[in-house]
């Protein structure tokens, strides 16, 4: 465990230091590759993570496609339960506040729930991958109890700057990882 908060600190750090024009043109060139692959093609329902500002920028992926006719899932954070409510947006403009741990989720008047398997493809948050797709989130474990129960035929893909990809991340048995890491 303490490998893993020494590589989210390093990272984090990393993160909140990278030069505007550089994150900028690496979120352009990631949003491309992202929409360019095939299981996105594919997906007509995707859910994505709402992005926080040194995260790679989700928030014109969502809004372009929305426009391409996908259908945008994104996660709830239920604390109680520590665990992930799926609903679909059909837009960020006052769809959208703050919810725990300063992520942006829909308000509860805008929740529209979805079954897990209702989905084909997700973008899933992490600090740190490396390069067999093992991932170190913000430490919560939400997203590593959602994948677990997600079906193993769903892609699951990671965003990343490449200051975030590692040699190796130590897994524990709960870890999940993705499908691929695209990085710019």
């Amino acid at each position: 465990m303490k490998e893993k908060d020494k590589i989210r600190k390093e990272i984090l750090a990393k993160l909140r230091s990278l030069d505007e024009k550089e994150r900028s043109i690496s979120c352009i060139e990631i949003k491309g590759r992202l929409f360019v692959d095939n299981d996105f093609k594919k997906a007509e329902s995707i859910m994505f993570y709402i992005s926080k500002d040194y995260e790679v920028d989700t928030w014109s992926m969502i809004e372009d496609a929305l426009k391409l006719g996908k259908r945008i899932i994104v996660p709830v954070t239920d604390v109680a339960k520590k665990s992930l409510i799926l609903s679909e947006i059909t837009g960020l403009k006052g769809q959208l506040q703050k919810g725990p741990y300063g992520i942006y989720e829909p308000k509860k008047e805008s929740m529209k729930a979805v079954k897990i398997e209702d989905i084909d493809m997700v973008v899933v948050p992490g600090i740190a991958f490396d390069k067999k797709g093992n991932r170190i989130g913000h430490g919560g474990g939400y997203f590593d109890r959602f994948l677990k129960n997600l079906p193993k035929k769903i892609p699951t893909i990671g965003l990343a700057f490449s200051c975030q990809i590692v040699d190796r991340i130590k897994t524990l048995s709960w870890d999940i990882p993705v499908t691929k890491v695209i990085t710019a």
